[in-house]
């Protein structure tokens, strides 16, 4: 952009010194439209009759100016957008309190006398398929065959017996599953079905946190199904 002379800027009381400059910049720290059109006319009227400024320039100005603007207004327009992404997601969250939900974890926390419901979403059909559970020191506690599976969502319970006849005891244990396809032994990820207690807002930014009764809090981004 081309410079300013001193006397343009007078014209508009503004001072070329650096005191000044500063104060300005203090009051106002953007260049609105009105103060950029009046800087250009002052512009226009100072300049040297005998090296006017071409057309060129002039547009070159205006361009500047209304790529600022727009890259501000898209600024504006996107954190708007992701307020509106963000208010939506809490309202569906809210929705969620009292329900079921699968979500993505390949660790359970089975309770006292409680059970371990989950699910398997298999890419194709397999001939075999079986889910294992694991305690802390990740000792096999229990193998659950599932069978010959349709491509889709699998289901499984574990009533939390261990494969000798006892009742496991609470605590956290590991999944792991898997499948015979084409041949071959396929590790997949699991879903752990829990209920929603409550629903935490984050911030802007944050996102929502599902407060779960067994896996606790839980982002919402890891919900896979809604029951």
């Amino acid at each position: 952009m081309s410079n300013i002379n001193n006397e343009a800027l007078q014209s508009l009381g503004l001072t070329a010194n650096r005191d000044n400059v500063n104060k300005t910049n203090e009051a106002n720290k953007e260049l609105g439209q009105e103060q950029f059109l009046e800087l250009m006319t002052a512009q226009i009227r100072n300049q040297d009759p005998f090296k006017p400024l071409e057309n060129g320039e002039f547009l070159s100005q205006i361009a500047q100016f209304s790529t600022v603007t727009g890259i501000q207004d898209l600024q504006d327009s996107f954190s708007s957008f992701a307020g509106s992404i963000s208010s939506n997601q809490a309202l569906q969250a809210s929705a969620l309190v009292g329900r079921s939900v699968l979500v993505n974890s390949d660790a359970s926390i089975l309770q006292p006398a409680g059970k371990v419901e989950g699910a398997i979403n298999l890419p194709t059909s397999s001939s075999e398929v079986n889910v294992e559970f694991y305690n802390a020191a990740g000792e096999l506690v229990k193998q659950l065959p599932l069978g010959p599976q349709s491509q889709g969502i699998a289901q499984f319970t574990w009533d939390g017996f261990g494969s000798n006849g006892t009742r496991a005891p609470a605590g956290v244990y590991r999944i792991v599953a898997n499948a015979a396809i084409d041949g071959e032994t396929v590790a997949l990820g699991t879903l752990v079905k829990d209920n929603v207690e409550s629903v935490i807002l984050g911030r802007p930014g944050e996102g929502t946190t599902l407060n779960l009764s067994s896996l606790g809090p839980t982002d919402f981004n890891r919900v896979e199904e809604i029951r």
